[in-house]
């Protein structure tokens, strides 16, 4: 039989491809009250991705075909189909319009009780991405589901890193001989215990020996060498981290995924990579793209904070400035000139005057992801942070903005979800990590290790 979904707001704003595929070649019955209309009404204003999907969805309705919907309407409502156009098909959408609701008052959510006493009264499957308001539609026993699209089971398991043991001579050609590598994806990341042998026994020597699958072949990553080769701000301070700087500074990549929480050095390691790309020439500049959401902005509306369009990102650009901060206190310690250099105060998350001058000086730009719409980014090295807040569409936005000439990383912790209509299973930095494990063009890896304070340690440990 033929599912009947009344959609909230969500599933446009999520994205408005759910239309199409909610459809399921007319297998799923689509329905939308004047309620939800409205609110896609005062959103297609808003310089976003929110904004942007409002838009879409009203631009996509095909209005001359407007007709009176076969499905009886109840009582003094109108239900009219309206058809929207998608991937070359016309998706038909029952607009149900309400003249006087029963709900008239409410303390939190007028709108969401409203759309609940559509779905009640008609019998329709609630469709949402909210999680409080299935939460609320289940508790007045009406039906309610959220779409279950891009959804990644056990994020957590996601690693790139592979084991092997070998004989001393002949690495490279002993581990391509194995069964394991020969199943690894290129970008593998691969850890080897070299092994020796007396006459009647095989040991471990102690020594490692650490690479890349690549072209189909292991690649031997030297991390001695490539730390010597350039003189740091910082420097990589575990294996984690020198695997994330070689892959972000090889040669042949150009996308790279890494998960790892607060203090595991992401995006301390990605500008570091940056900065030695910028000056080898390999690009002209660094971006820096942070999604705009936070725990007490719903909408992420940089309009209702005060300042320019700068001051406003700067809200939003702390773990950027933090890096830099601390690459310019290090320096500061090290040498008189640096200090001369980068006078001023850093330790601050405003643009104080040291601050300004390394961004200045590294040609680097904090972007709005609503501006990098239209745009083509050419030969820049792009950081993406806080990527698990993005959703898949956003994350196709930025990608199709990067030039044949352009590097980037996405960085994110998947546990640290701020977006109200995502969830750790089912973001953009989790879609990533995904492809990632299973895609020859991107290279991805997981940080574990985290380098904390003595105090941040004690409240990780103890709460």
């Amino acid at each position: 039989m033929k599912k009947s979904y009344l959609i909230d707001t969500s599933i446009i704003l999520d994205d408005v491809e759910n239309l199409f595929f909610l459809h399921q070649n007319g297998e799923n019955a689509i329905f939308i009250c004047d309620v939800t209309l409205s609110e896609l009404d005062k959103k297609k204003d808003f310089n976003n991705e929110t904004g942007f999907f409002a838009r879409e969805f009203f631009r996509n309705i095909l209005s001359d075909c407007a007709c009176v919907s076969d499905f009886k309407a109840l009582e003094n409502d109108k239900i009219h189909t309206l058809f929207f156009n998608a991937n070359h098909q016309q998706i038909p959408l029952q607009i149900i319009h309400r003249p006087i609701y029963k709900t008239k008052f409410q303390d939190y959510g007028l709108n969401d009780a409203r759309i609940l006493e559509i779905a009640k009264d008609y019998n329709l499957v609630l469709l949402t991405n909210d999680i409080s308001l299935k939460v609320y539609a289940l508790s007045l026993s009406v039906q309610s589901q959220s779409l279950m699209r891009d959804r990644i089971e056990n994020p957590q398991d996601i690693d790139f890193l592979s084991h092997f043991s070998v004989h001393k001579n002949a690495i490279k050609a002993n581990v391509e001989k194995e069964k394991d590598f020969s199943g690894l994806k290129n970008w593998s990341l691969i850890a080897i215990d070299e092994l020796d042998n007396t006459e009647s026994s095989l040991y471990q020597t102690g020594k490692k020996h650490y690479g890349i699958k690549l072209d189909n072949t292991f690649e031997k990553l030297d991390f001695d060498a490539l730390l010597e080769e350039y003189v740091f701000y910082v420097k990589p301070m575990n294996l984690e981290q020198k695997f994330l700087y070689a892959l972000l500074t090889h040669p042949k990549n150009k996308i790279t995924i890494c998960s790892g929480a607060t203090g595991s050095g992401k995006t301390l390691i990605a500008l570091q990579a940056g900065l030695h790309l910028l000056k080898k020439g390999v690009v002209s500049g660094i971006v820096y793209l942070r999604n705009t959401v936070t725990a007490n902005d719903k909408e992420a509306e940089l309009g209702f904070r005060k300042g320019d369009e700068s001051q406003k990102l700067n809200y939003f650009m702390y773990p950027l400035f933090s890096a830099i901060n601390f690459m310019i206190t290090k320096m500061q310690k090290e040498s008189l000139a640096k200090r001369i250099e980068y006078r001023g105060e850093a330790n601050s998350i405003e643009s104080k005057e040291a601050t300004e001058y390394f961004i200045a000086k590294h040609n680097i730009e904090v972007m709005d992801i609503a501006h990098a719409r239209g745009v083509s980014i050419a030969k820049k090295f792009v950081i993406f942070d806080e990527a698990q807040n993005a959703s898949n569409a956003t994350i196709k936005l930025i990608g199709t903005r990067m030039a044949e000439d352009s590097r980037i990383v996405f960085l994110g912790d998947p546990m640290q979800i701020d977006h109200p209509y995502l969830s750790k299973f089912r973001n953009g930095l989790v879609s990533l990590l995904k492809k990632a494990k299973q895609d020859d063009f991107l290279a991805g890896i997981v940080l574990h290790q985290t380098i904390r304070s003595e105090i941040a340690g004690w409240f990780e440990d103890n709460f």
